[in-house]
């Protein structure tokens, strides 16, 4: 409650111009020049600001092109996996450049994912598989497709 009447108190004597003076005071103590305010002289500051937008400037180019490898990325699984195209990715790649790719890294994962998947779909990728496949559930699923044939067979034939 005293905070309250004090400040209230303090505006309206100030208002009036009793006892403003302090704050005049305060501002003309604080320089107004930055480089003053730093501890530099102007030269100083003027290099010192150069410099600070030169690295803001490499930084956003380095996330920009981290964006895009990203997008690169994105882009290959969407078609290995029939995805729908995003325009996003497509935008980011551009803005970066022509040179952008994927990282080493994610080349030789790629790499070892599309020999896997030719081994697969090679007809010696085809006979391991049928080795490593248990000879009985092969005979089982046989016979299960069998006899399902012959009951559709059987409704929609009249004769059998």
């Amino acid at each position: 409650m005293a905070f309250l009447m004090k400040s209230m108190l303090s505006n309206q004597v100030k208002n009036l111009g009793l006892g403003g003076g302090g704050e005049e005071s305060k501002e003309e103590s604080s320089p107004s020049d930055p480089a003053a305010a730093a501890g530099m002289t102007r030269e100083e500051y003027e290099e010192y600001q150069k410099q600070m937008v030169e690295e803001k400037m490499e930084r956003d180019a380095a996330f920009a092109q981290k964006k895009a490898e990203r997008a690169v990325l994105r882009v290959h699984l969407r078609e290995k996996y029939r995805l729908p195209k995003s325009e996003l990715d497509e935008n980011q790649i551009q803005m970066a450049g022509d040179d952008v790719g994927l990282p080493e890294d994610l080349q030789k994962m790629v790499a070892e994912d599309q020999e896997e998947e030719e081994d697969k779909d090679s007809i010696l990728g085809q006979l391991q598989n049928i080795q490593n496949m248990d000879m009985d559930t092969i005979k089982e699923k046989a016979q299960a497709t069998f006899t399902e044939m012959k009951q559709a067979a059987e409704q929609k034939c009249s004769v059998m």
